[in-house]
């Protein structure tokens, strides 16, 4: 709100003219309506620095600025909190300009964010896992899009690695001449998948076979033309294809591909370049020594000359800052790799420093499955389209329509991405169904249900000749759900300054319960209602708001439920 900007300058004067060289003002919500609109504590945080009392500094500035424009009253509270109330016009203005790009701002306007998520390890299914890293990665995606600024979506495959190497020599085995034989990527992927099986299988048991899928990994690596590379493109082919797909159906897309075998080249060349400064040989391999940092010592060239992991992932970053000069890269990972990207990001830092300043690192937790029908299908790591299917019947069962696939899908992804998203970053998840599958509780589906039933009010309205307009006829004082709904754009800025969805997925779910409270206390409809257009506009805002919200977590919302 532009008063809050009013607001900022006014106290930051007053408080240069009591002494304090540099004021910081900030505000917050009090944690009761009743409190007021707004609060700020700088009058306790510069009490002492001043050496006077915090509320008679807190009286001093209210005294300067209870006359300003869309200020209602001002108090001072408690040991020196300053609480503001606004006038009605201030959240009217709002909800009157509340549209289909509401929530929008240009605070990363000009700057280019890459983010990197999903990046599959080819020749693998797309599990749980992937899902999890999707759905954090897809809203941190649109959230940097609403910021204004250029988003360049990233994935990362691993596309070369000793698991492969085995795929490949099965498949070698079995003839890739089956491939053909396969109608769907399905049936292919399962093929592959099994011949991943049967390779690791036989590398365990012989010597012979190991030399010989090591052989086939070199050839990959050096992409040595011949039958070998020529089997494992056609593996890459498919799985690739398998991903798109995949990934599509969860609603995300990518500029672009990074591989690891491009990487990895890239970082084994500068790991070598920068031996003796910030790398150090040590039995014939190439590591960082992190103890010396506090950190864990890590390898990034092995003994046999290969990159490891870690080279390519400093080979990822010299790509992305080449090739995007990015502002800002933000990478999503399991939470397991914390301790790992603190090594990788310090080695980095020391060879280009902005490599380590303009990188964030995101982290998801894991996914568990309660309830006995689920956790016994779905023990272990189970496969994305194993979790869609479960959750799908479980949709299934609570409709009327069963046979609306896309609707089911609709809902199912809903779900489990909003269990995803509703936590904070790098927390674990206890999928249930019975909770996060609810039309009435704190779910996905619950805020899909919230817009359609706003949207049904409305297509009623236009049956009675009734529209959603912004003009309050009657002087009423202003509720609960104008003052949520006005509360939308700040929301969004918390999420984008920490990259941290959960934000404006907790404020759906209030937003959604304000609505239907108030829904329940208000008749709309009613001839006798002289707010009846009005009401339309707060019914067509919340579903809008809640709309752009569900945009942002990677949810779609459904017109009818």
């Amino acid at each position: 709100m532009k008063i809050l900007e009013t607001l900022t300058k006014i106290i930051s004067e007053i408080l240069k003219d009591l002494g304090v060289p540099n004021p910081e003002v900030s505000f917050e919500h009090p944690g009761e309506l009743s409190h007021g609109d707004f609060a700020t504590n700088v009058a306790m945080r510069y009490g002492k620095i001043l050496g006077k009392n915090p509320r008679e500094i807190g009286e001093q500035i209210v005294s300067q600025i209870s006359s300003v424009q869309g200020i209602e009253k001002v108090e001072v509270a408690g040991p020196g909190f300053i609480n503001f109330f606004l006038s009605p016009e201030i959240f009217y203005e709002t909800i009157s300009e509340i549209d289909s790009e509401y929530g929008k701002n240009e605070s990363r306007k000009g700057d280019t964010i890459v983010v990197e998520h999903s990046s599959p390890n080819l020749f693998k299914p797309f599990h749980i896992g992937h899902v999890m890293n999707n759905t954090v990665g897809e809203s941190i995606v649109r959230l940097a899009e609403y910021s204004g600024a250029k988003v360049l979506k990233i994935s990362y495959p691993s596309d070369v690695s000793l698991g492969i190497g085995k795929a490949v020599w099965s498949l070698l085995q079995k003839g890739e001449g089956n491939l053909s034989t396969l109608e769907t990527v399905e049936e292919k992927l399962n093929f592959l998948g099994q011949c991943y099986v049967d390779g690791t299988k036989a590398f365990e048991e012989s010597e012979e076979i190991q030399k010989e899928i090591k052989e086939i990994t070199r050839k990959i690596y050096e992409k040595e033309e011949g039958r070998e590379f020529s089997a494992y493109l056609k593996g890459k082919e498919i799985n690739l294809e398998y991903f798109l797909g995949e990934t599509k159906r969860l609603g995300s897309s990518f500029h672009e591909f990074i591989f690891e075998s491009e990487a990895g080249a890239r970082g084994r060349e500068i790991v070598k370049e920068n031996i003796g400064t910030v790398f150090q040989e040590s039995d014939g391999a190439v590591i960082f020594d992190g103890e010396a940092r506090g950190l864990h010592t890590r390898v990034f060239i092995n003994s046999e000359g290969y990159p490891t992991y870690e080279a390519k992932d400093i080979g990822l970053l010299d790509i992305k800052f080449s090739r995007y000069n990015p502002n800002t890269s933000i990478l999503i990972t399991d939470n397991e790799q914390s301790s790992y990207y603190k090594v990788v990001l310090e080695a980095a830092g020391e060879i280009k420093p902005e490599w380590k300043e303009k990188t964030i690192h995101r982290t998801h937790g894991r996914m568990t499955f309660k309830g006995k029908k689920m956790s016994s299908r779905l023990g272990g790591v189970p496969l994305a389209s194993e979790v869609l299917e479960t959750v799908g019947e479980e949709v299934k069962e609570r409709l009327e329509d069963k046979n609306d696939t896309q609707k089911i899908d609709a809902i199912s992804i809903a779900a489990i991405k909003f269990s995803i998203l509703k936590a904070m970053a790098g927390k674990n998840i206890d999928f249930d169904p019975e909770t996060s599958l609810s039309f009435e509780g704190d779910s996905g589906p619950y805020l899909q249900y919230t817009v359609a039933r706003c949207l049904s009010i409305i297509e009623k309205g236009k049956g009675m000749n009734l529209a959603p307009r912004p003009q309050k006829l009657q002087d009423e004082k202003v509720s609960d759900l104008e003052k949520y709904l006005c509360r939308f754009p700040e929301v969004v800025e918390a999420s984008q300054k920490l990259w941290e969805p959960h934000h404006v997925a907790t404020y759906l779910l209030i937003l959604a319960r304000e609505f239907n409270s108030w829904y329940g206390n208000t008749k709309i409809l009613d001839e006798e209602n002289l707010n009846v257009s009005y009401n339309l506009w707060l019914t067509q805002s919340v579903a809008t708001t809640i709309g752009n919200g569900l945009h942002l977590l990677g949810i779609k919302y459904l017109e009818r439920m």
